[in-house]
């Protein structure tokens, strides 16, 4: 028997799995914060100086690469963080890292888009960060590949250009937390499932962004990411 909703409901979101016609349901997005030392003195912090700093963004927020971005609304300082991102394809809650490598489903490049000025105003206030990082079209994804096809990550280049100019340029051996590590922390504070992404931290470099702008980055080994960002 259907079932009877009083509004329409909302379609599943879903990222594209390169080289296959399935796809990734999407469960929720997980962001973590400070995860590259370069990035965390950029931003006045001291690196590993406390636990990972978790965030979220509604799955809604997934924008599939190729997609133009619309400049959002109430800011004037729209920043890009490109990122490795993790999708689980099994959950659990308190893994150990040493366990954590057998949830990885697979890997993709993300774009943790966030609006400078009000995440910069929230820190001064002790506020949340929601406004700044859960906006819509925040979380532009590229494709995702199967871990069988990537390997386990623990390095690889990780870059981004602005309209053709290379802004960001890491590794991702520098990252603070190592993905088990990540995944094992969040495991503590909320049950994983499958369907979970994990975006896990982005390099120094991180700048404004402008109507017009063309965005491409990536991830040795995992892909690629375009979008270009339009007036509102």
């Amino acid at each position: 028997m259907s079932r009877d909703f009083a509004v329409s409901p909302s379609p599943t979101v879903e990222l594209a799995i390169d080289g296959s016609s399935s796809v990734f349901p999407v469960h929720r997005i997980y962001c973590v914060g400070r995860n590259y030392a370069d990035h965390v003195r950029e931003m006045g912090s001291d690196p590993r100086s406390e636990p990972p700093i978790f965030f979220s963004k509604p799955a809604d927020a997934l924008v599939p690469s190729g997609t133009d971005v619309r400049y959002p609304p109430r800011t004037q300082n729209l920043h890009h963080e490109i990122e490795l991102v993790v999708a689980l394809g099994r959950g659990g809650r308190d893994v150990p890292a040493a366990v954590a490598p057998a949830l990885v489903f697979g890997y993709a490049v993300g774009n943790d888009l966030t609006r400078r000025d009000l995440q910069a105003a929230a820190k001064k206030a002790g506020q949340p960060w929601d406004v700044a990082k859960g906006f819509d079209a925040s979380a532009p994804v590229s494709r995702l590949r199967r871990v069988e096809e990537t390997g386990q990550l623990s390095q690889g280049r990780i870059w981004l250009e602005v309209n053709g100019v290379l802004r960001q340029q890491a590794d991702i051996a520098d990252m603070i937390w190592s993905v088990p590590e990540i995944i094992a922390e969040l495991s503590a504070y909320f049950e994983l499932r499958p369907g979970d992404l994990i975006f896990t931290g982005t390099p120094a470099g991180v700048g404004a962004l402008l109507p017009g702008d063309r965005v491409r980055g990536g991830v040795d080994g995992v892909g690629t990411l375009e979008h270009g960002v339009v007036a509102p």
